[in-house]
């Protein structure tokens, strides 16, 4: 009997050591996918997501990572701060081993401060504010580039290529455009310009005849608008019915369809800041065409974004052999990474160290990437 009893211990010391070890290693790696997907800024906040949806469904048809399959938990922020704060608890508390995201710097800042605590790898694929990465956080990363980058390009580009003195600059007062019209502020300044008007309005406004009456008169050479396309676009119709044919320019925010639908496909010095265009690069075309085979529609502006971020990201816990934020982080720190934007390397505060920004312009009815002045 006794030992009946013991070999029955035994088994079940075996049985409870094994269910301990099968919850100890779920069968999946799941991987938030956080953004915007509802609101004013849910199509591009969307698009990007969709891009990172691609390289997943790559990775789990060649094996996916660490041997197991990679199971997206995807979550709405709706571009609200808190909501982020609320989405970055909940994906934590899910076990996610990493997050790609969010959109909106806005609410990137805010959840990045909870993953870092988790020591979480958070990779934004469009939150360009510097304060981001300043935080000084291990597992903070983005692979796009800081509006202190992004807002010399479009000041040297009104100072230098258009060769103007005095712009007007408005924003929509939210944690990136408000950022990002500062430093463009700065930099024409430092340029030696004028900032004849500088504002902001809340992001949901739409009425901005208070601020174009002041632009009139001013003598403003340009008009800078710090903000998304939704408010963006509106803000551009109604400077050209308030009488001012001013150059208007912005920045990655207008980087959308929807706001070349709003100005009109033949609108005339219209500008935008952004990436390079990758369009007709070789290793562009198997996304391209799979973005547009899954989701039956042409890629976003951000989907190519939220695609190499995905592709980093899994590439670097592959390397480790692990899903561990200090090891992961190790390795996207510790070489370079090839993506359909190019070769990139990070540098110590997550940042690439090359940006590429260049300015875009509506043609065609479209946005298309600026000759360069010969």
């Amino acid at each position: 009997m006794r030992k009946l009893s013991l070999l029955l211990s035994l088994a079940v010391a075996t049985m409870l050591t094994g269910c301990q070890k099968a919850q100890e290693a779920p069968a999946t790696i799941k991987i938030g996918l956080a953004g915007a997907q509802t609101g004013s800024d849910g199509q591009i906040g969307l698009s990007m997501i969709n891009g990172s949806l691609v390289a997943i469904d790559e990775w789990n048809a060649k094996g996916g990572l660490l041997g197991k399959q990679i199971e997206p938990m995807i979550l709405d922020d709706g571009a609200q701060p808190q909501q982020a704060v609320t989405v970055a608890q909940s994906l934590i508390g899910s076990g996610v081993a990493a997050v790609i995201g969010h959109f909106n710097s806005g609410c990137t800042i805010p959840a990045s401060r909870l993953y870092n605590d988790a020591k979480i790898v958070e990779i934004s694929p469009g939150s360009t504010n510097p304060l981001y990465t300043e935080q000084g956080f291990p597992y903070a990363f983005r692979i796009c580039g800081r509006d202190d980058q992004q807002g010399v390009v479009i000041a040297s580009f009104l100072h230098d290529q258009l060769k103007l003195n005095k712009i007007a600059i408005l924003d929509d007062k939210t944690t990136y455009g408000e950022g990002l019209a500062k430093v463009v502020k700065k930099a024409f300044e430092d340029k030696g310009g004028t900032v004849v008007m500088f504002q902001g309005i809340d992001k949901n406004d739409r009425d901005f005849r208070a601020n174009l009456s002041i632009v009139q008169g001013s003598g403003a050479e340009a008009f800078v608008w710090g903000g998304m396309y939704a408010a963006g676009g509106p803000l551009c119709v109604q400077l050209r019915q308030a009488g001012l044919n001013i150059p208007f320019v912005s920045d990655d925010g207008c980087q959308d369809q929807a706001f070349v639908d709003t100005v009109g496909g033949t609108a005339q010095n219209v500008f935008v800041s952004f990436g390079k265009d990758y369009h007709n690069l070789p290793a562009a075309q198997p996304f391209l065409a799979a973005y547009q085979k899954k989701f039956n529609q042409p890629e976003g502006a951000y989907s190519v974004y939220g695609y190499d971020a995905a592709n980093v990201l899994f590439t670097a816990i592959q390397t480790a052999g692990t899903t561990d934020a200090e090891k992961v982080s190790a390795v996207m720190k510790g070489q370079p990474f090839d993506t359909i934007l190019g070769k990139i390397e990070f540098d110590a505060k997550g940042d690439l160290k090359q940006a590429g920004y260049v300015i875009w312009t509506v043609k065609d009815g479209k946005l298309q990437e600026l000759a360069p002045t010969p």
